[in-house]
């Protein structure tokens, strides 16, 4: 073990262009609430969370969309309650006309019980919504590498 213990995430910083788009996506879509904002003009943010808890920071300072092929965040992933809640999940992004990497739920690779749905928020920036178990029987995009690898 490391002689600074055992990490685990916190929350995650993300970028956007639009804080009033993103904040309509991320709350509505996603069900995040806001805990915490910023609207000072040319340094807006938003703290995002469950129950009170940080999740998501949402900070307007890109100047463009997310690019995947630059170094930096690959996807985010939130895990669902049940492979139900993915399904419900991707009804709700599906209603709204949200771009897809995938159509419906995927195993994360070839014979896997986990799995889920893979989307992008309103700037680009690569989602998922999985859950642990339930997934089994679905195909796996790509049999040779993770699902959530290349998209």
């Amino acid at each position: 073990m490391s002689a600074i213990g055992t990490l685990s995430t916190g929350h995650i910083g993300i970028n956007v262009t639009d804080i009033e788009r993103s904040l309509a996506f991320y709350g509505e879509v996603l069900g995040f609430e806001v805990i915490g904002e910023g609207k000072e003009e040319g340094q807006r943010f938003a703290f995002l969370g469950q129950g009170g808890k940080l999740v998501v920071t949402l900070w307007q300072q890109a100047e463009g969309a997310y690019d995947s092929g630059r170094a930096g965040l690959h996807h985010l992933a939130f895990e669902a309650e049940s492979i139900d809640h993915v399904r419900a999940a991707e009804a709700a992004l599906k209603a709204r006309d949200v771009s897809f990497a995938y159509e419906g739920v995927v195993a994360h690779r070839e014979g896997a019980a986990s799995g889920g749905i893979f989307f992008h928020d309103p700037d680009g920036t690569r989602l998922e919504i999985y859950a642990p178990t339930g997934a089994e029987g679905a195909e796996a995009p790509n049999e040779s590498a993770p699902t959530c690898g290349f998209f």
